[in-house]
């Protein structure tokens, strides 16, 4: 699998371009992406925008690249009413208006995406930071995408913004415990192949803690 990470301003995701043709995540500055995207290839190649939630500093940027790149754009089904408002999407702390887009798919979790004739990326429900967040995950290379449940070094995703639960993220957190993972490709920071599946344990260690789950 060939990963290409994108970072364009300091505020923004990351996001990923994945055997050249799938795009996760897509930041804020449009104009920087496009320009870093077609460095490397045609952006008519992207066949499909994945989202990982519904947050605007992961999405605002993804109509303006579906429409130059014809790709479908695919966010889970839970996070549709926040991606639309303006404070659930937390566009307004950007002082921006909510994305007005209509997603091509609607993902529900459970999902096999096709990258290559032997790779593809499983969809993890993984709710917590927003109703809708996923993680991707590619068998072969045992690769995660971890979108903004988990970072590196035992950190976790935020659960004060609207539709945010405790509960939910440390549950979706010792889901991703269960999976054998090489490297991570987190939401924010930069990925890390440094016995990634013990850095995921503290990182579900710390939402106990944190939240006092048993």
């Amino acid at each position: 699998m060939q990963v290409k990470k994108f970072h364009t301003g300091y505020y923004d995701a990351n996001s990923y371009l994945v055997n050249g043709k799938v795009l996760i995540d897509t930041g804020i500055n449009t104009n920087s992406l496009i320009s870093e995207i077609e460095k490397i290839i045609d952006i008519k190649n992207i066949e499909l925008i994945i989202l990982t939630h519904c947050h605007y500093d992961h999405t605002a940027s993804a109509e303006i690249i579906s429409k130059k790149s014809g790709a479908d754009i695919a966010i889970h089904k839970a996070d549709i009413k926040l991606l639309h408002h303006d404070e659930g999407s937390a566009a307004a702390a950007f002082g921006s208006k909510a994305p007005s887009f209509e997603p091509d798919i609607l993902l529900e979790g459970g999902e096999n995406i096709s990258i290559s004739d032997e790779e593809h990326l499983e969809i993890i429900h993984t709710p917590g930071h927003t109703p809708g967040c996923i993680c991707l995950y590619e068998p072969l290379s045992k690769s995660l995408f971890s979108g903004d449940t988990i970072f590196p070094q035992g950190s976790i995703g935020r659960t004060d913004f609207i539709g945010g639960s405790a509960a939910q993220i440390s549950n979706s957190i010792k889901k991703i415990t269960q999976l054998d993972i090489k490297i991570m490709y987190p939401g924010h920071g930069e990925p890390t192949s440094d016995n990634v599946n013990r850095q995921i344990e503290l990182s579900y260690h710390m939402a106990k803690n944190i939240f006092n789950i048993i």
